[in-house]
């Protein structure tokens, strides 16, 4: 695809020759220029010629300024100019019936905030059908009063709202594999998406059900055909832990975990059991299925470590990325997201030289902890090879790493967890790909 077809915001082109102006706005290699070109200083001021196209002689009334359209309708839908946004199912496996994920389309959105409708899923047994009304969460095991909600008792409840990403553990993990796939940043890291989620503190409904002294974990399972289960430390489910039912301000899409979900904010998807019908307080974690033979992070010695929950600090370039062409030289913005399970994005620096030299991106939002940041900074591009990095930093001073230093520490076995560095080589013609440094 072409880097105008994905909206890719071309700042304008540029003369041959800069001048002095210009290059003192040049902060690191490669023609990566200052924050200060998004920061108000204007496109003249920098000695750049903007590229703009002639609007023609014709100014005739187009056809649907001349007919009213249809009237309101009971349920918005997208443009159908814009329906090839979507999310990338990947195939089915026969032999994991209603299993599999499907990916946001990170490259293709702007903003930090997740529509319902490209969420990324990701599904044990496919997308269970349940009617609230016969739906119970029951609280039970190491309690003093064993209790159960129906779907209309939790909507009485006050409710928090918090914006927070969501993450697979298993993101990104096929650049764990020796061969640099060729991907776009859809297909290798779209199963992260942030959204507004509203709920119960979990720590609240705990309170009622009377939590045992010697409790320590909490067990969640959905009502999924999997019975898909988790166990979570009791000091982070009292902590910031959500028994969500809602997401950017509607109910939850069945594929998200109607009626009820957990949302356990800065940790492995996978701990944010949908479909949410049990909570079991224990002693000891229950090992599910998901957290002996699944999500445990193998190392080199072919060891495993479980409970591996939290999500490292992790940026990536969304554009330009894979499989996006540059038509022209010129002013280009290197765009991208930054999260981090600990806390906050406090800095993220881009290289366009494969990590020689690196500048200070603009962040242009972010909701606070947990949350997905935007970058961007400007970028000239005039023809010649480059490779485009980004490395994040959060606010309690975790570095995102390389990738030999990710393997390093976690071996070339490892899939889960995959939060180092990624480059996007661009060609002298334009073509962008994934690539290893």
């Amino acid at each position: 695809m072409s880097i105008r077809e994905t909206d890719v915001a071309e700042l304008g082109a540029v003369e041959p020759n800069l001048e002095p102006s210009t290059t003192d706005l040049m902060v690191a290699g490669n023609g990566l220029m200052s924050r200060r070109l998004l920061l108000g200083l204007g496109l003249g001021g920098a000695g750049l010629t903007v590229a703009s196209g002639a609007l023609g002689a014709d100014f005739s009334m187009p056809v649907w300024s001349k007919q009213p359209g249809p009237g309101p309708s009971g349920y918005g839908q997208p443009s159908r100019f814009v329906a090839d946004i979507q999310r990338d199912p990947g195939r089915a496996n026969p032999l994991y019936p209603g299993g599999g994920a499907s990916r946001t389309p990170l490259h293709q959105l702007r903003g930090t905030i997740t529509p319902n409708g490209l969420h990324f899923e990701r599904h044990h047994a496919g997308v269970p059908e349940i009617d609230p009304a016969a739906h119970a969460v029951f609280i039970n095991g190491l309690v003093e009063r064993p209790l159960a909600f129906d779907y209309e008792s939790l909507l009485r409840y006050p409710m928090v709202s918090r914006t927070q990403f969501l993450e697979c553990s298993g993101n990104s993990g096929a650049l764990f594999r020796d061969a640099a796939v060729d991907g776009t940043a859809q297909s290798i890291n779209g199963l992260v998406s942030c959204a507004e989620w509203t709920g119960i503190p979990l720590s609240v409904l705990l309170d009622e059900a009377g939590v045992s002294p010697e409790a320590r974990w909490v067990s969640a399972v959905g009502a999924d055909a999997a019975s898909m289960g988790r166990s979570i430390p009791l000091n982070k489910a009292v902590d910031d832990v959500l028994v969500a039912l809602f997401q950017n301000g509607e109910p939850l899409r069945p594929e998200q975990g109607y009626p009820v979900r957990l949302f356990v904010p800065g940790w492995e998807g996978n701990v944010s059991v949908k479909w949410l019908t049990q909570i079991k307080l224990s002693k000891e974690p229950s090992q599910f299925r998901d957290e002996t033979s699944k999500y445990t992070d193998t190392l080199a010695d072919r060891s495993s470590l479980q409970f591996t929950f939290p999500m490292g600090v992790k940026s990536i370039i969304t554009s330009p990325s894979g499989k996006m062409q540059l038509q022209t030289h010129g002013l280009y913005q290197i765009e991208g997201l930054a999260w981090s399970g600990a806390g906050s994005i406090s800095k993220v620096e881009i290289s366009a030289d494969g990590g020689a030299t690196w500048a200070e991106a603009a962040i242009d939002a972010q909701a606070g902890d947990k949350s997905l940041a935007r970058f961007r900074l400007p970028w000239r591009w005039q023809g010649n090879s480059a490779q485009l990095i980004s490395r994040a930093t959060d606010n309690y001073g975790n570095i995102q790493p390389t990738r030999n230093q990710l393997l390093a520490e976690k071996g070339a076995l490892a899939f889960y967890h995959f939060n180092a560095q990624q480059c996007w080589d661009v060609s002298s013609n334009g073509e962008v790909k994934n690539t290893y440094v």
